[in-house]
């Protein structure tokens, strides 16, 4: 990885929460799913297992050092940066002060086991989808406005007209993010014709298509109007979702199960993989995000979906916009980019459109 000032600096970390928000910004810059740090890993000779990361990254305690030592590398850090990592770790785990100091022992001890690896349909919803994703630069953020201005128990040294100016900025800022938040509600009432979700008027009920309709169980997911299906590549681990001819076979299989009220997750069942999750990387920060396959729970990604009807005038149903819910672009939809009128054309997170063009999908029902 080549440095640079938007790399992650492990040395601003001050506590073990910080240091793994970091190793999380580092995965989100690396660009690397899961499976592809795990297969990197494993090239090298280091052992990574896809779940040990998941784990590790979600939990606010020290990664053992052979652990982190097998992540950095395949995130691409260079041998100086990797040494930084292992330093500020070591410095960290005798902190005792600045938050939890030790090392997790509970992180997928046998490499073999995957803890993470149930029926999502058996998952409480809630713990499933995980915190609502954060902006970019909010943990940072966040850091800075935590950080001790002395060392424990030292009074604050802001002077009062400092202070009263910080508070001024601050009310000045939550202002203007309301007025932001109101214009991207106008922006998508506009986009929609002055009609509410999916093209209706606003209070509408929506259309019912029993044949297109989602609904619990096995499902082949075909983009409407076509003859596509959703399915990844043989052969690769990247996860990325495309659209191939319905005619090929399944790869992987799909499901839809119920994450919440008006929520949704669909399912995969890989041959290589195992049970994973569809979903956006990266809690949809990136406003082209691939959609793609991977495992499920994972706090980083967005994993639950909205499949909201889009319609005719005459009320009729075409088919389903597959919206994420909580991503950190909104007014965006799963769509097929490039040329949707070949196949392996890839699906990403776009903004919504007006016309729901590579936007819509039916979900047939297998036998």
């Amino acid at each position: 990885m080549t440095p640079g000032r938007h790399t992650p600096d492990p040395r601003e970390a001050r506590t073990p929460a910080e240091f793994l928000a970091r190793l999380q910004a580092l995965k989100d810059r690396s660009g690397l799913t899961y499976r592809e740090l795990s297969a990197r890993a494993e090239a090298r000779g280091d052992v990574l297992p896809r779940s040990t990361v998941a784990n590790m990254l979600a939990r606010a305690t020290l990664p053992r050092e052979e652990l982190l030592t097998a992540f950095v590398r395949a995130c691409g850090a260079s041998p100086d940066e990797l040494a930084e990592w292992r330093t500020v770790r070591t410095e960290l785990a005798g902190r005792g002060a600045y938050g939890t100091a030790h090392a997790d022992p509970d992180v997928d001890p046998d490499p073999d086991v995957d803890p993470d690896r149930t029926d999502p349909a058996d998952t409480d919803p809630a713990e499933a989808t995980g915190p609502p994703p954060a902006w970019p630069g909010h943990e940072a953020g966040v850091a800075a406005a935590a950080a001790p201005h002395g060392g424990p128990g030292t009074p604050s040294r802001t002077p009062p007209a400092t202070s009263s100016r910080i508070r001024r900025a601050l009310v000045a800022a939550v202002a203007v993010a309301g007025l932001v938040l109101a214009g991207v509600s106008v922006v998508a009432l506009l986009r929609d014709g002055g009609s509410g979700r999916a093209g209706r008027p606003p209070g509408t009920p929506a259309a019912v298509a029993p044949a297109v309709a989602p609904a619990v169980g096995d499902v082949r997911i075909r983009v409407t109007g076509t003859d596509f299906c959703l399915a990844e590549r043989r052969g690769t681990r990247t996860g990325q979702v495309h659209q191939v001819p319905c005619a090929e076979p399944d790869f992987p299989r799909y499901s839809l199960a119920t994450a919440g009220t008006g929520r949704w997750r669909i399912v995969s069942d890989h041959p290589d993989f195992g049970p994973g999750c569809s979903g956006i990387p990266s809690g949809g920060r990136i406003p082209d995000s691939a959609y793609e396959d991977s495992e499920c729970g994972d706090p980083s990604r967005v994993e639950a979906f909205a499949l909201e009807p889009y319609g005719t005038s005459e009320g009729a149903v075409r088919g389903y916009r597959i919206v994420p819910v909580g991503s950190a672009t909104p007014g965006t939809c799963v769509t097929v980019v490039g040329d949707r009128e070949a196949a392996w054309a890839k699906l990403a997170q776009a903004p919504c459109t007006p016309d729901a063009s590579g936007q819509l999908f039916s979900f047939d029902r297998r036998d």
